[in-house]
């Protein structure tokens, strides 16, 4: 990840523990994004983790299901990313069977906001970093449409008009999507899910071509990112060879 904020932490004077060796680099999980689309929001995902210079997995998957209408892309130290999902998805979940009613989306986001901000020591520490991106659904009104946040470390969360991007890859995707909104035809915001599908998958392989943390995705071998679409329906998962198909359309 980057950003003014991360920057600050390898000058704290606590972030490494002193008996641990100066090697020890925490595994990190990179590079995610999500933007509108005609038929909802896509949230997408490379595979790569990596700890240092070192490629940990190129089989990640970082974009997680919290309940049937809201999703939670991770960029940062996956075991505190994955352990912050797991409890939203039990409130979630206990929340509907104990009040028969699902939790508001504003509910949702506080709920993570809460959770980054208990997280503080260990962010401050440099080795519990999460910065992550949620989307959801208001069920209860029916005109909704998918909204996008993205948060900091600390746990302010700020809804993107159009998209957002989180992890070391994404300044060169917020780039691009910022060029495609302003001067794009179409727009990603106009675009149909096969043409955002196409779009998804070329942004993370232009991202990898500048940071060696976004890998993982190689349509040639049939390798393609993970990729979900949130609408008023709930959540789709766009299978690998739907995103096959969407990629040779797109090259003809």
């Amino acid at each position: 990840m980057s950003g003014d904020f991360l920057a600050l932490l390898p000058k704290n004077p606590f972030a490494q523990v002193p008996s641990a060796p100066s090697t020890l680099e925490p595994l990190q999980a990179t590079t995610v994004f999500a933007f509108h689309c005609a038929d909802g929001a896509i949230i997408a995902g490379d595979h790569r983790a990596t700890a240092g210079n070192t490629i940990f997995s190129d089989k990640t998957e970082k974009i997680l299901e919290l309940d049937s209408h809201s999703l939670m892309a991770i960029a940062g130290v996956p075991a505190t990313a994955f352990e912050m999902a797991r409890t939203l998805q039990t409130t979630f979940e206990f929340y509907r069977r104990s009040q028969l009613q699902g939790m508001s989306l504003p509910a949702k986001i506080r709920a993570l906001s809460k959770l980054l901000r208990d997280n503080l020591p260990a962010t401050l520490q440099g080795f519990g970093v999460v910065a992550p991106i949620f989307a959801g659904v208001e069920t209860t009104d029916p005109e909704s449409k998918p909204a996008i946040y993205f948060y900091d470390p600390l746990g302010a969360q700020f809804e993107a008009a159009n998209y957002a991007g989180s992890g070391s890859g994404s300044g060169s995707i917020k780039s691009v999507l910022h060029f495609l909104e302003k001067w794009g035809n179409p727009r990603p915001a106009e675009m149909s899910l096969g043409q955002a599908t196409t779009l998804a998958n070329r942004l993370l392989m232009t991202a990898a071509e500048f940071d060696t943390a976004t890998g993982g995705v190689h349509p040639e071998r049939q390798v393609f990112a993970t990729l979900k679409l949130l609408s008023h329906d709930g959540v789709r998962t766009i299978s690998t060879g739907e995103q096959e198909r969407c990629w040779q359309e797109a090259s003809k």
